[in-house]
């Protein structure tokens, strides 16, 4: 019997690998670079919170309240976003979001009030919505899916790398530029991390390409060469429309299942700053520094994790480890909160399961939509998850301001985490469980290393 491991799979020419390597550099890194400031953008908040909750006189009900609104104008939008990308193409629609983002994260310096603050913050979530599905649509495009585990699971990295390096240059603005030029520190938190969105925005107009056929830096026998490989992949061939998507059971149990991936990974990045303050210093660029460690543990895990199942062409339960390290992360946070130390093992667990699940979640629903069901149907599945995004940040809001510790709320929070497991392990279509070489038969398959960048470092 075949196993799924990258021994028993053909390898492809020299060629092929070279010219994927090429596509790799050419797309990942521009959509890492706009994925960290995409998350700074939408989390910094949480460390201007500091600041201006005091200044603004903000009840944690309230600061939960605007970090959630965000995702009901992401949830509104987001289908009819991934719709309008799948018609005028990637690139000048991802730029759309990049630009106009970045300019309405910028003009949060503006807020004096919660009116202000809600309606910036719901404006920030229209403006973006779509960009996440738009990029996992776009790799659809470029990348095969024997690939897209570590393709994926590299852009989701993207949430790490913010943390790791948004924390420290979060900190540093917010104490070193208080008060200068009349600003306070979390005004100019805003304006100078909105503007590296409108500059990458610019940047994918120039850069990317909607389709091979577009790609200039590629030659007519490398193109030639990467569509003949996306050729093997298998076809959907009855989920071509929107109304398939709708109509599809699975739709439904993926977007259940994002919405407590969702949940777990907004808890940690919309309270981890105050967590950290209350088990120890008061300091925003220490703990900034701080909040770099789990991010730095993540990005070091998840990587491994991605390899792992790209080798055994197993996504099943390499998932539900995911989801259960999210659950078990936040009961360590919970239980043992007051101990500086005890959080960082939580958060590092959490951050590295939570972050880890996104790469493997998004290789199933592309294993049962395509066309514009798999544009739309993406898209539907991220806006029903970001209710996650709704519920999380003001429920640990509610839970402090009522109880005066966040406890309960992180018990709730690994909770569905933990359901999210479940859903994954016995609930989707059998089909979905098979081993890529086992959707594969007859088809030339990868090796697996041969070409993602990362993986020559890693």
């Amino acid at each position: 019997m075949t196993t799924g491991s990258s021994a028993a799979q053909p390898i492809m020419s020299e060629a092929t690998k070279a010219v994927l390597r090429k596509a790799s550099w050419r797309i990942v890194p521009l959509f890492v670079a706009c994925f960290v400031m995409s998350y700074l953008d939408r989390v910094n908040v949480s460390f201007a919170k500091l600041q201006m909750q005091g200044e603004l006189g903000l009840s944690e009900a309230a600061y939960g309240f605007g970090a959630s609104i965000f995702f009901v104008g992401y949830l509104l939008f987001e289908v009819p976003s991934n719709v309008i990308l799948a018609k005028v193409g990637s690139r000048r629609w991802i730029a759309r979001i990049m630009i106009s983002w970045g300019i309405a994260s910028a003009a949060m310096m503006f807020v004096r009030s919660e009116t202000v603050f809600y309606l910036l913050r719901f404006l920030l979530g229209v403006l973006e919505a779509g960009f996440v599905p738009g990029v996992v649509y776009c790799f659809m495009h470029w990348f095969p899916a024997s690939l897209r585990g570590r393709i994926n699971s590299l852009f989701f990295m993207s949430i790490a790398v913010c943390g790791l390096i948004g924390g420290p240059i979060s900190g540093a603005i917010m104490k070193y530029m208080n008060a200068v030029g009349g600003l306070a520190g979390w005004q100019w938190l805003f304006l100078l991390e909105g503007i590296p969105s409108v500059l990458l925005g610019l940047l994918v107009l120039i850069v990317l390409d909607d389709r091979i056929d577009d790609a200039k830096w590629l030659t007519s026998d490398e193109k030639a060469l990467l569509k003949a490989r996306l050729a093997q992949d298998p076809k959907v061939s009855n989920a071509h429309s929107f109304g398939s998507a709708l109509k599809e059971p699975s739709t439904y149990i993926f977007s259940i299942i994002y919405l407590g991936l969702a949940m777990g990974i907004y808890g940690i990045i919309f309270w981890m700053p105050q967590l950290v303050k209350t088990a120890g210093t008061n300091d925003t660029f220490i703990i900034g520094l701080i909040t770099m460690i789990p991010y730095l543990v993540a990005l070091v895990l998840i990587p491994m994790i991605a390899r792992s199942s790209d080798r055994m062409g197993e996504r099943r339960w390499h998932l539900v480890g995911c989801a259960v390290a999210g659950m078990v992360g936040y009961v360590i946070c919970g239980a043992f909160g007051n101990s500086l130390l005890a959080l960082l093992i939580g958060l590092s667990v959490a951050a590295t399961g939570i972050i880890g699940s996104f790469g493997l979640f998004w290789l199933l629903p592309a294993r049962v939509l395509s066309g514009v069901a798999a544009a739309a149907g993406i898209a539907l599945i991220n806006s029903i998850g970001q209710i996650g995004g709704i519920i999380g940040p003001y429920a640990v809001g509610l839970v402090k301001d009522a109880t005066g510790s966040a406890d309960m709320a992180l018990y709730g929070i690994a909770a569905v985490c933990g359901l999210s497991g479940v859903l994954i392990a016995w609930c989707l279509p059998r089909s979905l469980y098979l081993r890529d070489h086992q959707i594969r038969i007859g088809l030339h398959a990868v090796e697996p290393d041969a070409f993602v960048p990362v993986s020559q470092k890693a």
